[in-house]
């Protein structure tokens, strides 16, 4: 199994709306100003926030791994009636001469009147294939190179009260594509091995009573959206896709959150081996890497119960979550059975960056049948 363990170090925040005479402060000026920050939560609770910090990772496939993180927190107009807003950047560059560019936003218009929700990847990155289906070995039985291209992005208007409707958008490119493997294991013969482009259309519904979405404390998330990509507008396989969503937040006391989810992603059609359900990843069924297992439809859920934070008599910023999930991929219905689904569980540490904000850090350890993950990241997995 594909390991990785990241190590994060935050060394600076910058206030964005620092004005001309904080610029010109000496370096013990700044660095009191970021202690301040962090630690007597200096900044006020409408402002913008941005922080910057670099990371460090390491795996046998890339060397090591060097990077810079971002995220900007920000309500509509400085009201704080409207949700938040963030905005997530994230660069890497490794010693295989790999690099990365991710860019991630939830944006909340005033009043809700619009919302967009998206993501960016532009990477030149290698994916490890195990096949496809739940019988597939542990250890990768390929590793294909190449350049990716991933562009999502949903435009939702506003038509009743916490339910937005609007356009889905999906690019989804790989090229240049090197697949690498033993002569155990030949190229398979899949769709898509040796790349393509694919460009997806469709329409979604959102109902989201979130007010801060990187740390829910009561409400819902329910998205469910339909996609269609086709030779007609320039795609390379005509296949379809629908993904349902479904997320339940709820405060049991001040500071204790039970929080709920619900996946499935079903497609048909002549779908790419890169564009299947892909199981894994830093959200759901963590300690799994991405794609470890993949096939047409997924289906996965996931419970967390955390600690925001833990009732302790010397902090009030340090909290915890335990989680668990289970899920599987499959190529329909009818083929799916209890072998078929794999689990996960783990916990972490939580520690509360921005207090005003109530935005914490997470370190999560997920142990699954076939080894562990270690993730660090702001925010809460989902």
């Amino acid at each position: 199994m594909y390991k990785l363990v990241s190590i994060f170090i935050i060394l600076f925040q910058i206030d964005i709306v620092a004005d001309e005479k904080e610029k010109k402060k000496d370096l013990r000026g700044l660095v009191k100003k970021y202690i301040d920050s962090i630690i007597l939560d200096t900044i006020s609770t409408n402002e913008p926030q941005l922080i910057l910090y670099p990371t460090i990772a390491y795996s046998p496939e890339t060397s090591w791994e060097f990077g810079i993180n971002s995220l900007l927190l920000f309500y509509a107009n400085n009201d704080t009636n409207n949700r938040l807003s963030e905005v997530n950047g994230f660069s890497f560059y490794t010693l295989e001469n790999q690099f990365g560019f991710w860019f991630d936003h939830a944006l909340y218009l005033q009043d809700d009147s619009w919302i967009s929700l998206g993501r960016l990847r532009i990477q030149s990155f290698p994916l490890f294939y195990h096949g496809i289906g739940t019988d597939t070995p542990e250890d990768y039985i390929g590793r294909i190179d190449g350049f990716q291209f991933n562009l999502k992005e949903s435009l939702l208007k506003n038509i009743y009260k916490d339910i937005f409707v609007g356009l889905e958008f999906n690019i989804n490119s790989l090229s240049k594509v090197d697949f690498i493997s033993d002569e155990n294991n030949p190229k398979p013969n899949i769709i898509g091995i040796d790349g393509s482009t694919n460009y997806g259309l469709g329409l979604g519904i959102v109902y989201d009573t979130r007010h801060n979405v990187l740390n829910v404390r009561d409400g819902a998330f329910n998205e469910l959206y339909y996609l269609h990509s086709d030779d007609i507008w320039g795609s390379d396989y005509n296949f379809s896709t629908i993904i349902s969503d479904n997320r339940i937040y709820k405060s049991l006391n001040e500071r204790i959150v039970w929080a709920n989810q619900l996946l499935g992603q079903f497609n048909w059609g002549d779908v790419p081996f890169n564009q299947m359900a892909l199981m894994g990843g830093e959200s759901i069924m963590r300690g799994y890497y991405l794609g470890r297992y993949r096939d047409l439809n997924q289906i996965a859920a996931q419970t967390e119960l955390r600690f925001l934070p833990f009732k302790l008599p010397f902090t009030k910023r340090l909290g915890g979550a335990v989680f668990g999930s289970v899920g599987a991929v499959f190529p329909n219905f009818n083929s799916l059975g209890n072998d078929d689904f794999t689990w996960s569980v783990g916990g972490g540490l939580r520690y509360l960056l921005f207090q005003r904000k109530d935005i914490y850090t997470r370190l999560d350890f997920a142990y699954t049948q076939e080894g562990f993950g270690i993730y660090f990241f702001i925010g809460e997995a989902f």
